[in-house]
Formats: structure tokens, C-alpha cells, sequence
């Protein structure tokens, strides 16, 4: 962020975003988490890998098991043979890509306790490996299951963002708009949702962030069924009263937002986040409506596929004036 802001700002800067004024880059990432890089620390203690196997989507979730399942095997597979095939009973020996093979699947039924009985360790060193073989495929698939079960079990508000926000006519004057809506069947009830905005400025020769709490029209919902438009009215009390397009383009902008509502399933609290930076706001549009009645009348249709879709809409004269 580096280019500032040549308006003044009424509105008082807000001190509890949680965010330091000289940040550098987005705040919050698309998906919610903060982007922030952790020094001074490794590796191991920097990241929870109980969240971080959580918050993976379910194909990379699927695709990390499967994969760590054969590294496993193909090493212990690796330390079987060099151990040597003939502490192994049951090999087929007729050349080494078939020991490797049959060694492979032994450590497989080792790993998953299955233990078909084909193939046996014999002596001291072959069967101590397959023991600890054992007792870690136990322990693996403990961890697995608790794993497999708190991405099921965990409350997700489930909701999705539009890709952009809109500067949209409203009212006789104009709004900044997004929209969010829920694509799972989980009944969200009392949503309510938290907008701020960083905006760079230049103090002194230096740039830094100022953080503003954005009102909405409606920030409290009893039902979150069908999408939601979000809408910040600029006026006078606004931030961004008095912006113009080239404003909205060449000042450095974020709009951090939180939505909170009660699961009525899980009977728990769920929080998303999401953010919209310079780029993804577009002046002098409006969203097209996303949701509609089915043939028969009889129920409503909530076409995910039109959250992004917005038309271009011109602003009252008395915006273009200000600007």
C-alpha cells in the first residue's frame, strides 16, 4: 500500500480493529484468515495442525491421507527388503519387482492390522518392525478418525461471498454493496454482520492505514435463507462520502467483514469472514437479482451462480455533482 489518500476524513479513526495502522498488504485474506506471516518461531509450533487439517477442503484432506497411507507403506516396505525377503514367509521370489510387491501389500496389512496370513515375519528384527508397524497404523487411524470426525461434526456458517462489491444507487445518492448467501441446507437465524474499512493514508511523508466501522442499512437478520445485500449508504457520515471513481481506484481500500449467526442444528454460534480490496469494487453497478420463483410458484430458487452478476448502473446526478 503505497499510494494514499488526498481527501479528508470526518469520520474518527477506529483504534479496535485488531490491526496496526502501519500493516502492510490485505488484512484478511478471501477466505477468511488473517494474512499474516509468523517469524521467530518453527515450523512445528507455528502452525496447528489439528486446524490446519481442518480447514483443508475435503479432496486435498482425502488426497494428504492417501498419500501419507503409501509414503508409509513404501518405506516400510524399503525397510522389510533391506532387511531381507527371506525373514519374510510366503514371498514370491520370482524376481525382485515381485518381492517388492508382495513386500509392499504385507506392510499395507501390517499398517491396517488386517493380517490376511500369507506372508509372516520370521525372526527377531522383521518382527519387531512389523509390531511397531502395527501399533503406529493403530495410532494413525485414531488420529484419522478424530480428524475425519471434527471436519464433520465442526459448525461452518457455510456461507459464500460475492467476488466483488458494487457502488450501486440508493436512495437518491449512492451505497457500497456486497452480498452473501448460504449454499448448504444448515437454518442459520439471527445473522448479524460487522463491516470496517482500512483506508491508506499519508501522514507526514508516511503511509498508513486508518480503520473506519462501516453502518449498514440492516445489520441484523432473524433468518439467513436466501442471499443477503449488504448495504453502506454513503453520506456524511460515511468514509468514503465525496469519493469519486478515480477515488475508489487509486486508493488503497479494504472492507473486512464478519458475519456471525446460531446454527439452530449444531445449536452453536458460527463466524465467516471475507474482504474486498481495490479491484474487486466496481463503480456504477448493481447486482441482478439471484434468487426467483420456480414454475409452479410453489417455491422460491436461490441461484448461487448469480452472486457475482451485477449490471452497469449510473448514480444520481447529485454524486456526480459532489465529485
Amino acid at each position: 500500500m503505497t499510494r494514499g489518500f488526498r481527501k479528508i476524513i470526518r469520520q474518527k479513526n477506529a483504534e479496535n480493529s485488531g490491526f496496526g495502522s502501519n500493516a502492510s498488504g490485505r488484512f484478511i485474506n478471501k477466505d477468511g484468515l488473517p494474512n499474516v506471516q509468523r517469524r521467530g518461531v518453527n515450523v512445528f509450533n507455528s502452525l496447528s495442525w489439528y486446524h490446519t487439517m481442518l480447514n483443508l477442503s475435503s479432496f486435498r484432506f482425502i488426497s494428504y491421507l492417501v498419500i501419507a497411507y503409501i509414503l508409509v507403506n513404501l518405506l516400510f516396505a524399503m525397510i522389510y527388503y533391506l532387511i531381507g525377503v527371506e525373514h519374510l514367509t510366503g514371498i514370491d521370489k520370482s524376481d525382485p519387482m515381485n518381492e517388492f510387491i508382495d513386500v509392499f501389500f504385507f506392510s499395507s496389512q501390517t499398517f491396517t492390522t488386517v493380517g490376511y496370513g500369507r506372508i509372516a515375519p520370521v525372526g527377531f528384527l522383521a518382527s519387531l518392525v512389523a509390531t511397531f508397524e502395527a501399533f503406529l497404523g493403530l495410532l494413525t487411524f485414531a488420529i484419522a478418525t478424530g480428524l475425519f470426525y471434527g471436519r464433520f461434526s465442526r459448525p461452518r456458517a457455510y456461507l459464500r461471498f460475492s467476488d466483488i462489491a458494487v457502488i450501486a444507487p440508493f436512495q437518491g445518492s449512492s451505497a457500497l454493496m456486497f452480498r452473501l448467501a448460504p449454499y448448504k441446507n444448515n437454518a442459520l437465524t439471527d445473522a448479524d454482520v460487522i463491516v470496517s474499512t482500512a483506508i491508506e493514508v499519508i501522514e507526514n511523508g508516511v503511509a498508513k492505514s486508518n480503520f473506519y466501522r462501516l453502518d449498514t442499512q440492516m445489520s441484523k437478520i432473524n433468518t439467513l435463507a436466501l442471499n443477503w445485500t449488504v448495504v453502506h449508504k454513503i453520506d456524511e457520515n460515511s468514509p468514503f462520502y465525496g469519493f469519486t471513481e478515480d477515488d475508489f481506484k487509486s486508493t488503497d481500500i479494504e472492507l473486512i467483514v464478519q458475519v456471525r449467526a446460531f446454527d439452530e442444528v449444531f445449536s452453536n454460534t458460527v463466524v465467516q469472514r471475507s474482504s474486498y480490496v481495490t479491484g474487486e469494487i466496481v463503480y456504477g453497478a448493481k447486482f441482478v437479482p439471484m434468487y426467483y420463483p420456480n414454475k409452479d410458484n410453489l417455491t422460491t430458487v436461490l441461484d448461487l451462480d448469480k452472486i457475482n452478476e451485477y449490471q452497469k448502473a449510473e448514480l444520481p446526478a447529485s454524486v456526480r455533482n459532489e465529485e
